[in-house]
């Protein structure tokens, strides 16, 4: 089950045309991810993913999209 909502949240990423959209995406299949390596026993791994990927990568994309008015106020 997990397996299949990553691959259709990594399809979805790259086919949608909303940056904001892809992003949020991005953070779920980030959070997926996570959830993968708790499932096959890697928590450290496990909590690395859910703080860069999903945490500070997200951010980074939603200044970025702020910076480059990518995204309307």
């Amino acid at each position: 089950m997990v397996l299949a909502i990553m691959i259709a949240g990594a399809v979805a990423a790259a086919r949608t045309k909303n940056l904001l959209g892809a992003v949020i995406i991005f953070m779920v299949y980030s959070l997926m991810m996570a959830i993968l390596w708790q499932r096959m026993n890697a928590p450290d791994l496990a909590i690395t993913e859910a703080a860069v990927g999903a945490g500070i990568t997200s951010i980074l994309f939603i200044v970025t999209l702020r910076k480059i008015k990518g995204m309307k106020k």
